[in-house]
């Protein structure tokens, strides 16, 4: 005869489980459906580690061609070229935002981010 416990489960639980799911569909606890499955916790989403160049300027609410700029200049986040292709960490990104953090204007901060422009080294530009 077989057990009670098909689901490798102790016994009150296994009870208390096909209870519950008879309870919250209103099925049979022998049989669960899909609607009964369904109302199991989500697993966590996958995040991805790198992003590509529009989604990093959308996860720090610039704009793509001011994050090629950064690139450029050197003023931007550390970035990867995979193939042909430029991706950023997450991590990099979210430390490269840190370094503007500020808690008042006259909070000298950590860091200065540069616009997207050329820093100057050295004396006047050659032209």
């Amino acid at each position: 005869m077989p057990s009670a416990n098909q689901d490798n489960l102790p016994e009150t639980q296994g009870v208390l489980h096909h209870r519950r799911l008879s309870i919250l569909s209103g099925i049979n606890r022998e049989r669960p459906t899909l609607l009964a499955l369904s109302l199991e916790p989500p697993m966590d989403p996958v995040r991805p580690r790198y992003l590509r160049t529009p989604d990093a300027a959308v996860h720090l609410g610039l704009s793509a061609r001011t994050l090629e700029k950064h690139r450029c200049y050197g003023t931007g986040p550390v970035y990867r070229k995979l193939g042909g292709r430029i991706v950023y960490a997450l991590a990099d990104l979210d430390a490269w935002a840190e370094v503007g953090t500020r808690r008042s204007t006259s909070d000298p901060g950590k860091g200065t981010i540069f616009p997207a422009k050329r820093v100057r080294t050295d004396g006047p530009v050659r032209r």
